[in-house]
């Protein structure tokens, strides 16, 4: 299982994009504000990420919040995939649920015709699905998305691996179970010991100190921000290979 495992690397800025290239991330999964779980891309940050040499898929969530979409959060999600095709971007990272948290088919069915030749990531509005993911897996695999990040309905993939050993059981080799939340090196042994992955996705970020109490004070800073790091993303590279 050590071969060939790629590593998915989510970052929010121009700096988090250089720092999990040099690292040797294998993909990106870029977003905004990853505090919220990630949000749209600039269009700015977008064509800065047209120029990595490795591909990059965009969030598309136009708003914090929950996945339960109307009719105008739905053009929204609908520009935004215009504005990664029209950046050059590999793919995007979908998901939208119905109020009783399962999958909402028919908002998939639009996004992923929308995404025609993009690549597709269904998110972790997954994770709210459970905790019978079965129907969730059969879902995607109809719609044709390539891979399906979760946690396996827990805050991390770490107390989820239960939940996340069903899946992988379930989805066989139809469609690609990517384990994500809290993984870094003090969890990866525990999660590789327990599922057959072949793609793992981590922030390898770590926090930082706000330089600026002013830009604390006036709310435009988190306490204490988190930054995509090269050398974790080195390091967790050099685990996996191993």
């Amino acid at each position: 299982m050590s071969d060939n495992i790629l590593l998915e690397v989510c970052v929010d800025s121009p700096r988090g994009l250089a720092a999990a290239i040099s690292g040797g991330a294998d993909r990106i999964e870029l977003c905004a504000a990853l505090e919220t779980g990630g949000l749209t891309p600039s269009p700015g940050l977008m064509a800065l990420a047209a120029r990595a040499p490795i591909p990059v898929y965009a969030m598309i969530r136009s708003r914090s919040g929950d996945f339960v979409y109307d009719e105008a959060d739905m053009a929204a999600l609908l520009a935004d995939v215009d504005a990664v095709r029209a950046a050059g971007l590999a793919g995007v990272v979908l998901g939208a649920n119905r109020p009783d948290g399962s999958l909402d088919r028919a908002a998939l069915s639009q996004l992923v015709a929308h995404s025609s030749g993009l690549g597709m990531t269904l998110h972790r509005a997954f994770d709210l699905a459970g905790p019978d993911f079965a129907a969730a897996i059969d879902l995607a695999v109809e719609l044709g998305f390539e891979r399906i990040l979760t946690s396996g309905g827990e805050t991390t993939a770490l107390k989820g691996l239960a939940a996340l050993a069903a899946c992988f059981a379930h989805a066989g080799d139809r469609i690609a179970i990517m384990p994500g939340s809290g993984v870094n090196i003090e969890t990866l042994g525990a999660i590789r010991a327990r599922l057959p992955f072949r793609e793992i996705h981590s922030s390898c970020s770590t926090a930082s100190d706000v330089t600026n109490s002013k830009a604390l004070e006036l709310g435009f800073v988190a306490a204490r921000p988190k930054r995509t790091d090269a050398t974790i993303v080195r390091g967790l590279k050099a685990a996996l290979a191993r």
